[in-house]
């Protein structure tokens, strides 16, 4: 239930799509930072703040987080609960993206990494932008699945995560993100499995700028919200993993429903994360105290990211 608009909505019986009660409500409210309000930044960590991106950037303290992940509204007009972003020319959305990319640069450590999403119409500016304050590394293209068709346009199924570096000195922990794949063509030398798992016939591949296994949360699971983007916790995990090592400390400056900092926890690593809408914020606290007593991430367990299907 929408804490602004306090009626309740009818769900499915197997519906498991994260709401708020009221008494959730009064009592959420208590654990989240009004940005207008905080001092202390070590009081901060682990904090869902609920305020503007661009007032709460200018009171971090420079030279503090390992990994910014930025998933900022993409070029079109959306509407993102109390807030909205409408469509604007390529020139005049680079103008944008650079307001809150010169305000974050200054807060990455020098051996930090940044991922920024986007979508086709959003690369350009992006890739242009960034490369003004970081390296670009590469450009990593996810499988959405979830997408309406179009009559004379091919369906919009991917979107794209620009990955830049501060630095040439940065983290990127190659045997955290492999990926469990079956094996289709089984190679043996003298006799025995070459590079795979006898006993389920699995591989551990290299991760690739191509991602297939991801699952956009839906009704069906544990971290889906109402969130009219919400980015999945599994992705979240292959970057955070990767990218940055126990107590690192993430920086998310558009939260939404809290899937950066939800994953940073169930990981092991301390987050920042900036929400201007008061509801996702709520939802994202109730999501981090799910997490206490569930660090599961879909389609991740015992260390390995699965391909999607493989795992009986």
């Amino acid at each position: 239930m929408p804490a602004a608009s306090g009626k309740a909505r009818t769900r499915a019986p197997r519906n498991r799509t994260i709401e708020l009660s009221e008494r959730e409500i009064d009592r959420l409210r208590t654990r989240i930072v009004k940005g207008s309000k905080f001092i202390d930044f070590n009081g901060l960590r682990n904090t869902i703040v609920c305020g503007d991106a661009f007032t709460v950037l200018k009171k971090l303290p420079k030279g503090s987080f390992d990994l910014l992940f930025a998933d900022p509204p993409y070029n079109l007009t959306k509407e993102f609960g109390s807030e909205s972003f409408r469509e604007r020319s390529t020139a005049e959305y680079e103008e944008w993206l650079d307001s809150w990319a010169r305000l974050c640069a200054p807060l990455l450590k020098a051996t930090a990494s940044v991922y920024i999403c986007g979508d086709w119409r959003s690369g350009a500016a992006i890739q242009s932008v960034g490369s003004q304050y970081f390296k670009l590394r590469n450009r990593i293209t996810w499988e959405r699945e979830k997408g309406r068709g179009a009559r004379a346009n091919w369906k919009n199924a991917a979107e794209d995560i620009w990955f830049f570096t501060v630095s040439d000195d940065y983290t990127f922990n190659l045997d955290a993100v492999k990926q469990r794949r079956r094996v289709l063509a089984p190679y043996r030398d003298k006799g025995e499995p070459k590079d795979w798992n006898e006993n389920g016939k699995y591989r551990d591949t290299h991760p690739s700028n191509l991602w297939t296994d991801i699952s956009v949360p839906f009704w069906s699971m544990p971290e889906n919200t109402d969130h009219p983007t919400q980015k999945p916790e599994k992705l979240l995990a292959k970057i955070i993993l990767a990218s940055t090592n126990e107590s690192d400390l993430v920086l998310d400056p558009f939260a939404g429903s809290g899937t950066t900092a939800v994953a940073a926890k169930k990981l092991g690593r301390d987050f920042v994360a900036v929400e201007s809408d008061e509801n996702h914020c709520l939802i994202a606290q109730k999501r981090l105290e799910m997490a206490e007593t569930d660090r599961s991430i879909q389609g991740f367990s015992e260390n390995v990211f699965w391909e999607r299907n493989s795992r009986r």
